[in-house]
């Protein structure tokens, strides 16, 4: 049983990041589009500007609630660095909590205004907002999640003899 949530989780992020790649040259390929017919062709690219801007902002918030592991987050780690191991696991819990009910309170208004943008669509391509700015609504989902999963790790060994799971190895 666990041998096959592991290996769907292992295709799931394998998915993630094919997905996050697959945005990547979509929005490559715009960006080059972009100057083949402004600078070449001479002629309006607008709509390849706009679909380039669109994948820049979901392809962020896909990768960082997605395809980032807590490993590769970047951050000022000075104070949690130089702190031993159960110390470590109390500011990994306290951030977490903290985390998890900033983006909690906030979800309700964010859906709010996500299904409120319905009205507008974007210039060129006519993406309703509400569909480009869905991806918060899951970037912020995936955030509440993974620090309800990592303060999870960290109470569970703050509280055992077991060896430190998250705050000190990849997630």
């Amino acid at each position: 049983m666990i041998a096959t949530a592991r290996k769907m989780f292992r295709f799931l992020a394998l998915a993630a990041e094919a997905v996050a790649a697959l945005m990547l040259a979509v929005m490559f390929l715009s960006f080059l589009v972009t100057i083949l017919f402004r600078y070449v062709l001479n002629w309006p690219s607008g709509w390849a500007s706009e679909l380039s801007s669109v994948m820049w902002v979901w392809l962020v918030l896909w990768g960082a609630a997605f395809v980032l592991r807590e490993s590769e987050e970047i951050r000022f780690d000075i104070i949690y660095g130089s702190a031993p191991p159960a110390v470590r696991r109390i500011f990994t819990i306290i951030i977490a909590i903290g985390v998890i009910v900033l983006f909690a309170l906030s979800l309700p208004a964010v859906w709010d205004y996500v299904t409120f943008m319905k009205v507008q669509s974007t210039s060129y391509l006519k993406i309703r907002y509400d569909w480009l700015y869905s991806i918060y609504v899951a970037f912020a989902v995936a955030i509440i999640i993974r620090y309800l999963w990592l303060a999870g790790h960290a109470a569970r060994d703050a509280f055992s003899d077991t060896p430190p799971t998250t705050s000190d190895k990849e997630v």
